[in-house]
């Protein structure tokens, strides 16, 4: 028999969705902050000569460029204020979760609920800014090396380069905390996801324009979109993927009552890490790559022109060492970020336990199992999806914004969305279905009251 949560999601409609006002509100206030993000990657950086510039990123757009152009939404290629993007928050979050399993005193902090959270956001937002104005005086530096580029070299142009790309990034940090507390979704996901979408018409116009010209011939065309489309069904069946363990609770007896046992899930996710591995290991190999574009080959150490010369994109080794760092950061991050220790822990404490699996550590043994088993065929099932798009952009030469990591970004972030806003409707219906027994009951009540009256005058006109 289904569950209560289940029969009102069943009843989801259109006009349950016109009722929840509070739904409506988080849905403006989201596309308000959207639009705003929007505008902001087009406020240009002071002191930049836009056409030196767009003839230097055009050289390097398929080095680690084209990936940070990717996730800001084009502002690196416009160079706007937002171009270092929401990255540097990203790298900072992930750097505290690792540091939160080999520190004591901050997972001390992690273990003490919404306080110690609050302090771990505090010293995420500090390491964003660090990173920030390392990346940002980087860019500074860069662009005065670039021919033509800044108008005026000097420290004037590095400080207000600075604090425009800090400011930008830290912006954009606080943007996406009011999109996840005021709005629907994860704000920071959200962020990501608009600025690919927003390219995804040009990238679309630019392979229909190829095969117009006779660049790309129409079959090839053709397989590009099928396989758009079988990849982006296969991200859809694999991120909803659960592999769920049975958890079981004894009987309990409360006062004079005796409760019966109850059943659950401890569900566990076939892609743990989510678009974290091919997010890091495209930025490690493409590093080398803009490195070598960006100084003069002359000068260029024999190790770097060796590996610049070997990892282009498409070469066998590129492609090895590009499947091989997605497997490893898909274990390393589903380790960072589940830890089977604490789950069997708290299970324990709960009074849950697998059957057959005694409580304790056998029973932590037992996820990690299952974990390891699930984490292989997720990590197989990313190199799959990221290395497919990586051959046709790199033999037939189309946009990044079409390629596997970005694909990811553009189903899992509408996904989550979706359970958000399934979420927010429960929440409705459930409010509702709250009011309407308390009126019942207040009716129910009014009728006996009324009831007990008329009988106590009846009683009276007898005597």
């Amino acid at each position: 028999m289904a569950s209560a949560a289940e029969q009102l999601a069943a009843n989801l409609s259109f006009s349950n969705f016109s009722k929840a006002t509070e739904l409506k509100k988080r849905l403006w206030f989201t596309l308000f902050a959207l639009i705003v993000y929007r505008l902001g990657t087009y406020v240009p950086l002071p002191g930049i000569n836009p056409a030196a510039y767009a003839q230097a990123f055009d050289q390097q757009s398929h080095g680690v460029l084209g990936l940070f152009n990717m996730f800001s939404g084009g502002a690196v290629q416009r160079l706007a204020i937002l171009a270092l993007g929401i990255m540097p928050y990203i790298t900072a979050s992930i750097i505290m979760q690792l540091m939160t399993t080999m520190v004591p005193s901050l997972e001390a902090l992690k273990k003490e609920g919404e306080q110690g959270r609050k302090v771990i956001n505090q010293y995420t937002r500090y390491g964003t800014v660090i990173l920030a104005t390392l990346q940002a005086y980087g860019i500074a530096v860069g662009l005065e090396g670039g021919q033509g580029i800044v108008a005026d070299p000097g420290w004037f142009f590095r400080l207000t380069a600075v604090v425009s790309l800090v400011g930008g990034t830290m912006f954009l940090m606080w943007l996406g905390e009011q999109m996840t507390a005021r709005g629907v979704g994860n704000g920071i996901s959200l962020i990501i996801f608009s600025g690919i979408v927003a390219a995804m018409p040009g990238a679309l116009v630019q392979l229909l324009e190829q095969g117009r010209t006779g660049a790309l011939a129409t079959p090839i065309i053709l397989i590009i979109l099928v396989t758009m489309v079988a990849l982006i069904a296969a991200i859809v069946f694999v991120e909803r993927a659960q592999r769920r363990l049975l958890i079981q609770y004894p009987k309990r007896q409360i006062g004079m009552k005796m409760f019966q046992g109850d059943t659950s899930h401890l569900p566990l996710k076939l892609n743990t890490a989510g678009v974290i591995p091919p997010i890091f290991a495209s930025s490690l190999l493409l590093l080398p790559l803009t490195v070598a574009g960006f100084a003069n080959s002359e000068n260029l150490p024999g190790w770097l022109s060796v590996i610049a010369a070997n990892l282009g994109r498409g070469q066998p080794i590129y492609l090895l060492l590009y499947a091989g760092l997605i497997i490893f950061f898909a274990f390393f991050y589903t380790a960072v970020v589940f830890n089977p220790y604490d789950t069997a822990d708290n299970l324990k404490k709960q009074g849950g336990f697998i059957p057959g699996i005694r409580p304790g550590e056998r029973t932590a043994e037992y996820i990690e199992y299952v974990l390891t088993r699930i984490t292989v065929l997720g990590a197989l099932y990313l190199v799959i999806v990221c290395l497919i798009p990586e051959v046709f952009l790199s033999n037939i030469g189309i946009s990044a914004f079409l390629g596997g990591t970005s694909m990811l970004i553009m189903v899992s972030v509408p996904m989550d969305t979706i359970q958000q806003i399934q979420g927010h409707m429960l929440a409705h219906q459930y409010e509702g279905l709250v009011k309407k027994s308390q009126l019942r009951g207040g009716k129910n009540r009014a009728g006996q009251r009324t009831g007990q009256r008329t009988s106590q005058r009846a009683g009276r006109r007898k005597r």
